[in-house]
Parts: structure tokens; sequence; C-alpha cells
């Protein structure tokens, strides 16, 4: 291991080796693209339909709520990318809040994030994984929460490996993972598009009616936001590694632009296809759509969706612990964490310590 960054107080010698020994920029765009993609397409789309439906109460609403959300994301993420390309450290918002409010509130933002955000969200993510992986095997009963806390901690064990192994290795996982989630929306949306060619467009006319019998007013629309909202969480991801993009100035903003609009297009038309097989009642009864509208649909096949769900949500976890070990790693470099988390593998080039920090952090959460 060597330190990496200011603040390191070796001899001669371990200072001209760490200044050779850092992370590497490897990213290329297409690797931003999965990276951005990857991180928001996690179990959002197949399962946040439902409580957008329930705070808005007729499909027109409902759709009209996931393309304001996506805009709005949008706006976020150019703003951004326009703070990436002027700030070019990584970090995201640890370093953005750095340069403008100084140490203090950076290090509030950045322990935030190491105790309660990040920790929290991926395991949460894993757990999501677990639970749909072993849905096939147990189609009528729940799953035993043993087995889908194991699977969960597996899961997680695995992406630290890899994530220590190569930078290569990580990309790699997070770009078949997002081609494997963005396939499967990609064969709900035709399904969807063949009902619409079967005449399954009832609840496309008069779309703005309540459908759903439920009082809908501010209070209830603003929470159908915070659905949408949850389901494009992940558009900052990439501004968390921005040292190790390629050309950062021309990348980042192009990564940025590509990832948004096509979540953005992909979530619209996924829900425009759930809409066509499932009615409202359905889909505020069904815990998942998803799985909901494959058992409708596929037949025996059906359990192909719950495993592209645990595919999408294993890039997911696999995107939450590369952007966050770097963070932890900037941390560190500013002296906020410790010097460990600061350190690079020589051989490998990967920050190994941040790394499995960040894996016995998540699973040293509470178990309820």
């Amino acid at each position: 291991m060597a330190h990496s960054g200011p603040g390191s107080e070796s001899s001669s010698n371990s200072t001209s080796t760490a200044a050779s020994v850092n992370l590497k920029p490897k990213l290329s765009l297409l690797n931003g693209v999965t990276m951005i993609v990857g991180s928001i397409i996690g179990s959002g789309i197949f399962i946040s339909p439902k409580g957008v439906l329930a705070g808005t109460g007729s499909v027109g609403l409902s759709l009209l709520v996931w393309v304001l959300c996506g805009l709005f994301s949008m706006v976020g993420a150019y703003c951004y990318s326009e703070l990436g390309t002027m700030i070019a450290r990584s970090g995201a918002d640890y370093a953005y809040i750095y340069e403008a409010f100084g140490p203090f509130l950076a290090f509030i933002r950045l322990w935030v994030e190491c105790m309660i955000v990040r920790p929290c969200t991926q395991a949460i993510v894993a757990l999501t994984f677990a639970y749909y992986i072993i849905e096939p095997l147990f189609p009528d009963c729940e799953q035993p929460d043993a087995a889908v806390r194991l699977l969960a901690a597996i899961c997680i064990c695995v992406l630290m490996f890899i994530n220590c192994a190569d930078v290569k290795w990580a990309t790699r996982v997070q770009d078949v993972f997002t081609y494997a989630k963005v396939l499967a929306l990609l064969l709900i949306i035709l399904t969807g598009f063949a009902q619409l060619g079967l005449g399954h467009h009832k609840y496309f006319t008069n779309s703005f009616e309540n459908s759903t019998g439920l009082d809908v007013n501010v209070g209830t629309v603003s929470l159908a936001f915070y659905s949408g909202l949850f389901a494009y969480n992940g558009w900052n991801y990439l501004n968390y590694v921005t040292e190790e993009i390629k050309d950062p100035k021309k990348n980042l903003p192009r990564a940025i632009w590509i990832s948004c609009i096509i979540v953005m297009i992909v979530y619209i038309l996924a829900n425009v296809a759930y809409f066509t097989t499932a009615t409202p009642a359905e889909i505020l009864k069904s815990p998942a759509i998803a799985v909901t509208f494959a058992k409708r649909l596929y037949g025996i096949m059906w359990w192909t969706i719950p495993i592209f769900v645990s595919l999408s949500t294993f890039g997911s976890v696999n995107g939450i612990l590369f952007t966050t070990s770097r963070l932890f790693f900037v941390g560190a470099r500013e002296g906020h964490m410790p010097q460990l988390f600061g350190m690079v593998s020589i051989k490998r080039l990967t920050p190994a310590p941040a790394v499995i920090f960040m894996k016995n952090s998540t699973q040293c959460q509470p178990s309820n």
C-alpha cells in the first residue's frame, strides 16, 4: 500500500513512490454512461410505480409526475456536470462543499455519508437483490429471512473482492449488469407495445380521471414526487470518480446527458407498458409491479423478471461500492478520515482499504 495525495510525512523515497502510485484515469465515456445508468436503475422502476400512482390517483397524472421527476433530475445532473468540469476532483458533494464552504461543513457531510447514508443505502439494495434472486424458489410464500441476509452478505463480499482486485473488473461488472437491467426493461417495453397493438389501452382514455378511488391533494402528489425521485436517484454518482475519467471535461458532461435521457425515456415507456396489462388497483396492491406484469404475460417464464430485477440491484450495489470507496479515499486524502483509507494498492491501483471499510460498515448495520 502507498499513501496518496497531500499529508504524507514519509521519507523522500516513500514520497516519490506515493507520487507515482495513485488512482489512474481508466473510465471511458461508455464506462461513465453505464456507471450512471447502472446506479440509477436499481429496484426503483420495478417498485416505485405503486407509490407514484397512489399519490396521483390517475394514470395520466402519474406519467406526468414521472416526466417531471426526470426533468428535475436532469437539471440537478447538468448542474453537477458543470461543477465537475470546474472542480475536477473526485468526491462530488464533499469536494464541492469543501471548495465553497470550507473544510468544516465538508467534514460533516462526509461523516453523514459515511455513517448513515451510504452503508444503509447499500444494505437496502443488497437485501433487495437477495430477496428477488430467490423469489422464484418461493413463489407462494415469504423468503426465509436468514437466506436473504446471507445472500446479501455474499453479494457485498463478492463485489468487495472485485473492487479491490482491479478497477477494470469493477467497470466490466457495471457494464454487464447495466446491459442486463436495460435489456429487462426493453423486454417489458416491447411487451407493452405488443399489448397496445392488441388494443389494451383502456387506461389511456380519459387518463387524468381518478381511477384509484383515493383522495388526491398537494400532500399526496408530493409523496408521488418522492417515489419518482427515489427511482431517479444516482445521477450524481459519476462525479464521485471525476479524477478517474479519461478527459473529464468532455466525457463527464456527455455521460450525464446521455444517461439522463436514456433513463427518462426507459422509465416513461416502462410505466406505459405496466398500464397496458395491470389495472390501477392491481398496481397499488402489488409490491413489485414488474413481477405481477411477468406473471400475467410470460407464463412459466415469469421468473425471468425477478432474476433481472436482482441483476439490476447487483449492479447498483457495485456502483454504490465503487463510488463510495472513492468518497472515503478523497476524505482521507484531505485529512478528514483515517490515512489508511487514503492508501492505494501498489500492484492493483485500487483503494482497497476504503473498499473494505465500506463493506464492513454496510454489514454492521442494525438487523432491522
